[in-house]
């Protein structure tokens, strides 16, 4: 059994392992039953398993939580410095992958971070740092709680660096644009152009140089190859020609000088990637917004009253903290003292404030008005909901598409495509070009190499996905990854929960009908009937009975005797001598109370509007009739119109009794119901729907939810429901208001239409780019691309990208 431990064990240490023989067999067992390999070794709660790759070993950690023994796995998004196009994140990508003890690595190119899941047993993070490092590339580790703020400061500094560098290169190849293209005869001017491109080629763009050179270390290519050696060829032959004109001018050839194109190449390239930059630390507003709804700062009040202002970050549980008008709420607690109203927009999405007094939580980036209060600090740090939120999103907008991975295979082999296609046209015109054949053959090159982007396809998906995750965060709709994204346009039925989903999952008082009418609320003998009524809930242990008490609240409780709870039934009491019982019909009859036709056909009404009917009597006469409900949330049925007007059938179901269920599907215009569902039948459902060829969604909110949402297709959560269904659901919709799944497709369909659209130029652009520069269209039409012309376009096309994906900002989602 026991193997010893390799360069290549996978060690997993397991929290709640308890050592034994037994435990060891049942493990085992487990291992055979799923079919995977049964060779491990256990050590002081560590399990060591020699042999697996990479798809056993996710199955493995997979049944070590289903078995409950809690695996040590870590994950965590590291910024990766030194990249520059899609392949370089696709290289980057593949070397995390294959290390022992990574489950899972994903390179994101817009945001330039890595999401990485992994075993900390097994590997390190300055293992995978040196192993990022032998390709060329970085990770910047650091803190988790400075990262994000570290990251933040980095890319203003690239952004400015590159800023710095740009100005510079436009303003050293402006001359030589100019002599190259009206001067090039005038005294000295080559050798003027000479003197302004230098520095541009060996100093503004030395990082072009320097990344190529690593990338043909590693035996690799990527866009910093094709610029460095597009411009550092035009450059060489330049400064041949500079030196040794002769060679050209004794054969009867003009000496041509490019000093030009390898200067503006560079500056329009380094004018690109500031654009490009630019535009893509926007696509991160939403985290931006996030992040800055936590304030740095807070008040803190001691046992003595006196205030303190306090870093967040010494924030305790337990402090008792105050909020003045106006400031933002630092970590979610409870209302201790005081009362206010807040802005809870950024979780719901609902601009109207919501009143907050003692007992009421409170959550961190919400915004109080204008009253103040102290709260109780009971979720600090990561633990917050805000926190919660920021972690989703960056986590979402870091995700792959599934449409990414065709994106990423093409990327791969662009790159060395190009080159190939490059060679090939200066050997055409080498051969074929007649007079200055060479020279052409050479222009044609570098034009190929410049006009060539793998960026623009790396960026396509990424930035559509980080702008429609942050678009649906600012919604109220938190995204888990980019693949529910994708899939949510295509929905053929949503499978809705009723309590909490449909409903408002809060039963109350809709109606009620005294038998003394002619009494009113303010008559002392009503008021005590209602006393009687409220002491009598208060002691009854029914889920209902909360529903009674806050349609009548008392200030002050009678004291009952004889109190009994009668099982199935209600129960009974006595006040001042008085005989009271509160229950279902059955009780009514076993009390021999008197019920009288108008009050048994109200009573009927009720009962067929789905209202559970509660009966009041004193002694043998029924003094009234209680109609409760859970009422179906004011915006359901404008949400399920939405629905069917977007073709999309809707079908609830339920474990609740039929009659309920034909009534809130009545009132709501649900297509279809099922009740008396029990959790393994939703699933069972939703089965036979996929099985029917369906694309289904599952909305709920409770325990009994999460394997009906772990088996549809699309799963959305509602914020206010249980931990387990948030968890399981591919998006939460933070306010629970249905009227968010319309908002949540639309989301998905322009996302979608946003990466097929860039998908589509950054195709065209390079298929159409290419062939024109490598000059197909010279026998026909005599047009040759100019390769600063084509620098300009390569330029261009990253930032038509990524500004398309900004437009998802702006667009309409209802």
């Amino acid at each position: 059994m026991a193997q010893a431990t390799t360069s290549s064990d996978t060690t997993v240490h397991l929290e709640n392992w308890q050592s034994s023989s037994n435990a060891e067999q049942a493990f085992r067992k487990a291992l055979q039953e799923a079919q995977l390999p049964t060779t491990f070794q256990i050590s002081t709660s560590n399990l060591i398993i020699n042999g697996v790759d990479k798809e056993e070993l996710r199955k493995i950690i997979q049944l070590t939580k289903d078995l409950g023994y809690a695996p040590r796995v870590k994950k965590r998004e590291i910024p990766v410095l030194e990249m520059s196009c899609a392949s370089c994140a696709g290289s980057v990508q593949s070397m995390l992958s294959v290390q022992n003890g990574v489950l899972h690595a994903s390179v994101n190119f817009a945001n330039t971070t890595a999401q990485i899941e992994y075993l900390p047993d097994t590997v390190r993070e300055d293992a995978l740092r040196s192993a990022v490092q032998s390709i060329g590339f970085d990770l910047a580790i650091e803190p988790e709680e400075s990262s994000e703020e570290n990251k933040a400061i980095r890319q203003q500094e690239h952004y400015h660096k590159i800023k710095r560098k740009t100005i510079l290169a436009l303003a050293l190849a402006a001359p030589v644009f100019v002599f190259g293209m009206f001067f090039m005869h005038a005294p000295y001017a080559n050798w003027i152009m000479f003197a302004f491109t230098t520095p541009i080629v060996f100093w503004v763009g030395s990082d072009f140089f320097v990344h190529a050179w690593k990338q043909a270390q590693h035996r690799s290519v990527n866009m910093d190859t094709l610029v460095a050696l597009s411009t550092g060829i035009a450059y060489l032959f330049s400064v041949f020609t500079l030196i040794f004109p002769h060679v050209w001018t004794s054969n009867g050839l003009e000496a041509h000088i490019y000093f030009e194109a390898s200067a503006v190449i560079i500056a329009f390239v380094l004018l690109g990637k500031l654009l490009e930059e630019r535009a893509k630390n926007r696509t991160s507003d939403a985290i931006n917004q996030l992040i800055g709804m936590q304030p740095k700062t807070v008040i803190r009040v001691d046992q003595e009253g006196q205030q303190t202002e306090i870093e967040i970050h010494d924030v305790l549980i337990g402090d008792l903290l105050l909020v003045r008008p106006g400031e933002k709420i630092a970590v979610d607690g409870a209302v201790v003292h005081g009362s206010s109203y807040v802005d809870e927009s950024m979780l719901s999405g609902e601009s109207v404030p919501v009143s907050k007094s003692k007992d009421h939580k409170v959550y961190a980036g919400t915004v109080n008005q204008k009253g103040s209060f102290q709260f109780r600090a009971e979720k600090i740090g990561k633990e917050t909901i805000l926190a919660q939120i920021i972690t989703l999103v960056k986590e979402a907008q870091g995700s792959r598409a599934p449409v990414q991975n065709l994106v990423d295979k093409v990327a791969s082999i662009f790159v060395p495509i190009v080159l190939a296609i490059a060679t090939i046209s200066m050997i055409i015109w080498w051969f074929f070009g007649g007079d200055n054949s060479l020279t052409q053959g050479i222009m044609a090159f570098v034009t190929v190499l410049v006009i060539a982007c793998p960026c623009a396809l790396g960026l396509a998906t990424p930035t559509a996905i980080m702008v429609g995750v942050g678009r649906g965060a600012q919604a109220g709709i938190l995204i888990k990854d980019a693949e529910s994204i994708e899939r949510t346009k295509d929905l053929d039925v949503i499978v809705l929960d009723k309590t909490g989903t449909l409903t408002q999952g809060n039963p109350q008082v809709t109606d009620s009908w005294w038998a003394n009418e002619d009494a009113t609320l303010n008559d002392e003998k009503m008021e005590t009937k209602q006393a009687v009524l409220y002491a009598m809930e208060r002691l009854s242990e029914h889920p209902l009975a909360s529903a009674v008490m806050e349609a009548w609240p008392q200030q002050n409780t009678l004291h009952l005797t004889n109190f009994e709870s009668i099982t199935g039934k209600g129960i009974v009491a006595t006040y001042q001598e008085k005989s009271y019982a509160v229950g279902n019909q059955k009780l009514m009859l076993a009390q021999n109370a008197v019920i009288s036709d108008e009050m048994q056909q109200r009573a009927n009404t009720f009962t067929e509007q789905a209202k559970t009917v509660i009966w009041f009597a004193e002694d043998y006469n029924v003094l009234a009739i209680i109609a409760i409900a859970d009422p179906i949330k004011s915006t359901t049925p404008a949400a399920i119109e939405h629905l069917h007007k977007m073709g999309i059938k809707t079908l609830m179901l339920t474990g609740d009794n039929a009659a309920t269920a034909a009534a809130i599907a009545r009132q709501a215009g649900i297509d279809d119901f099922e009740s008396e569902m029990l959790p393994e039948d939703k699933t069972n459902y939703i089965k036979r729907l996929q099985a029917e060829g369906e694309v289904v969604g599952m909305v709920g909110d409770g325990i009994n939810d999460s394997a009906a949402l772990a088996q549809a297709d699309v799963s959305m959560a509602m914020g206010k429901g249980s931990d387990i269904a948030m968890d399981v659901a591919k998006m939460t919709i933070i306010s629970s208001d249905l009227m968010k799944i319309p908002v949540a497709i639309r989301l998905s369909k322009v996302t979608v239409q946003t990466i097929k659209q860039n998908l589509f130029w950054a195709f065209i652009y390079n298929i159409i780019g290419i062939p024109i520069a490598a000059g197909i269209l010279y026998p026909s039409f005599g047009f040759l691309l100019s390769p600063m012309i084509a620098s300009a376009a390569m330029a261009m096309s990253s930032v038509s990208v990524v500004s398309n994906s900004l437009r998802l900002k702006w667009r309409k989602l209802v």
